[in-house]
């Protein structure tokens, strides 16, 4: 469940389509922010959730089941208890990674996806490991060069006290 910064970087790069279950249409929640970057770094997104027909452009499905074609990644945004059952889903469609998202963080769940012979990730968001690991903080305001190992020239009026 708590997975190093090797393993990480493999499942991101490895896992291009990604099942986020839990998805919500709307802008301001954690799922579509998540979903929208993933999507913006060219992963596939399949969205399930069966209160809507699309979301970000993507055909909504209500089940993992019901995807019609193949899905690296479950990436979870349901309450904990949902989870072993999302987890045997994973497991039925073939997924190669279970991934819970912030705050949660089922042992059987785990172990399902486990037993089975799919990576589990847990307590983490997928946004953030891609952006801490690929280069893509700037979507947060950080990484925008304000921060730097060089340091920044000092500002004309320092520079003219400076030499005064």
């Amino acid at each position: 469940m708590d997975a190093d910064i090797p393993t990480l970087r493999r499942i991101l790069g490895r896992d291009r389509t990604i099942a986020v279950v839990g998805l919500s249409a709307e802008w301001h929640r954690p799922s579509y922010f998540a979903a929208k970057y993933m999507q913006a770094q060219g992963y596939r997104i399949a969205p399930v959730n069966p209160r809507y027909s699309e979301i970000l452009g993507e055909r909504c499905y209500a089940r993992l089941e019901d995807i019609p074609f193949a899905v690296d990644m479950v990436d979870v945004f349901r309450k904990e208890a949902e989870l072993p059952a999302i987890a045997r889903s994973a497991v039925a469609i073939g997924a190669r990674t279970l991934w819970q998202q912030l705050g949660l963080r089922s042992a059987e769940a785990d172990r399902i996806a486990r037993e089975a012979g799919l990576d589990s990730v847990a307590d983490r968001c997928v946004k953030i490991e891609h952006a801490r690991l690929f280069g893509g903080l700037h979507w947060a305001g950080v990484n925008t060069g304000v921060v730097s190992s060089h340091r920044p020239a000092p500002p004309p009026a320092m520079l003219a006290r400076q030499a005064g």
